[in-house]
């Protein structure tokens, strides 16, 4: 691989995707165009961003070297994936009706539009999508650095630069539409890397015979059934509670064009389940001494695909990064200068000057999701720990507040606070995390039954849900009559109504 042409095809795709930028969201004025694209997102741009961040990192990159750790384990994170986004295409497809524009927004909203769930749900948001941010700066830079023979250090910082640009430019207008592209060149990718993979192994036999013979030698390492299934849930969960999804609900033209993205979005993603692992068991039979697993992406590009076309398929991996990366920026951006701003300042952006603060969150955003990925050059444990410790609670809050009103707000900042003790614990006693793989089954659990036990012991909520959308409702849209009242001031009828 000629690594001084691999950064120029770079810079030049990077080139492309900051032109789009500017000419899909050139008339952008108020920070629901920046952050939702206008609410207007069509359900072919729904699909194509979806897919994009779902074949992202942790599927192009993450899969594929865990496939090449324990064989067939590699399609898991395609399993729980599918899973995830099928089950948020039924149990949270119906949300866009309700407007919201964060995920902190509805979160509070199950519990009567309490405060202290909404600013709770925000910290462990933002810290959340900082977190995802800084999983796509690791993969994209190990692609790069591969790649191009820079240090992982310069990697970073140039895929962190990368991502920025683009998105400051067009906000998630521009998202949509870079990911819609970048996800026909992922499939066209995964396809080719995939055909030549079975080609070269003359079947799917071979390579499953190798497996075999792998795991009894111990060159790959058995998967026990607890942390496989712990895997595939902490991949579901991730997707289920994961804020860029989320954001993708709001954005969209209506819920049925939300729930036909996901639902097909789902029965692709099924589909593509297999190909990573295909790919990493392929990258061991070629080089089994890999000293990075997670280059058996790259290893198998270059050693299978003529010079041109490897360079297609690894800008394709690389696109994969950016793709995921782009859309955890925007949900990190939206929770910044929609909930924390408004906490702090108790009011929210000027109107006129929105726009210009969701550029500025853009650059703190990946200026903290940079420093968090300076800690950490492992993706899967990265992200599974990740997931378990910021993720799981809300998790527990959003299944639990759809389907059981007499959760309330005692009830879901237990959850939030339970699971993040527990997966702390878990990662503090490696004899524990050995067991469970993770710690997202034993933190989910733990945190279902404080929210549960704590609503049950504590009264129940007095606001309706129809009252607590309309103080979220109003308090977005800066209602002078709610900021009173919330402020402890009394509130006439006259000026209620």
């Amino acid at each position: 691989m000629n690594g001084t042409l691999f950064l120029l095809g770079f810079g030049l795709y990077l080139l492309l995707m900051i032109t789009i930028s500017y000419l899909v969201s050139r008339r952008q004025s108020s920070s629901e165009d920046f952050l939702l694209a206008g609410r207007k997102v069509s359900g072919t741009l729904t699909l194509g961003t979806t897919v994009a961040t779902m074949i992202g990192t942790g599927t192009s990159m993450g899969a594929v070297g865990y496939a090449y750790q324990h064989g067939w384990g590699g399609i898991l994170y395609g399993i729980g994936g599918a899973v995830g986004i099928l089950l948020t295409a039924w149990l949270f497809a119906p949300l866009r009706q309700l407007r919201f524009m964060t995920m902190s927004e509805e979160l509070c909203y199950y519990v009567g539009a309490n405060q202290w769930v909404k600013h709770c749900s925000a910290v462990l948001i933002f810290l959340a999508s900082l977190g995802w941010l800084g999983a796509h700066i690791i993969g994209g830079a190990l692609y790069l650095s591969w790649a191009t023979g820079i240090n992982l250090l310069h990697s970073k910082l140039l895929i962190a630069g990368a991502f920025t640009l683009y998105v400051m430019i067009g906000g998630y207008k521009a998202v949509v539409w870079t990911d819609s592209l970048m996800a026909v060149l992922l499939f066209c990718g995964f396809i080719v890397m995939s055909a030549a993979a079975v080609h070269i192994s003359g079947g799917i036999a071979p390579l499953a015979g190798l497996v075999t013979e792998a795991l009894h030698s111990g060159q790959m390492k058995s998967l026990p059934l607890l942390p496989a299934i712990s895997l595939a849930v902490v991949v579901a969960v991730g997707v289920m509670a994961t804020p860029s999804f989320r954001q993708r609900i709001y954005a969209a033209r209506s819920v049925n064009t939300v729930r036909r993205s996901f639902l097909l979005s789902g029965g692709l993603y099924l589909l593509f389940a297999s190909l990573p692992a295909v790919i990493g068991i392929t990258a061991f039979s070629l080089a089994p001494e890999l000293d990075n697993h997670q280059f058996a992406f790259s290893t198998v590009a270059v050693m299978l695909l003529p010079a041109a076309l490897a360079m297609l398929v690894l800008l394709a991996g690389l696109s994969a990064t950016l793709s995921s990366a782009s859309s955890d920026a925007i949900a990190a951006v939206s929770v910044l200068i929609r909930d924390l701003y408004q906490a702090v300042t108790g009011q929210m952006p000027p109107v006129n000057k929105a726009v210009r603060y969701a550029r500025l969150a853009v650059l703190v955003v990946s200026g903290c999701a940079l420093l968090l990925a300076l800690l950490s050059d492992d993706l899967i444990s990265y992200i599974s720990n990740m997931i378990a410790t910021l993720i799981a609670g809300m998790f527990v809050v959003a299944v639990l507040g759809r389907f059981w009103q007499r959760l309330n707000w005692q009830g879901a900042l237990a959850a939030m606070l339970t699971a993040v003790f527990t997966s702390l614990l878990l990662l503090s006693q490696p004899l524990w995390l050995a067991l469970w793989g993770n710690p997202c089954i034993p933190a989910v659990s733990c945190a279902f039954f404080a929210a549960v036990l704590v609503s049950l012991l504590t009264p129940a909520s007095a606001v309706s849900r129809d009252l607590a959308l309309q103080r979220i409702t109003a308090q977005r849209e800066l209602n002078p009559v709610v900021q009173q009242e919330q402020n402890g001031r009394p509130v006439t009828l006259e000026q209620r109504y």
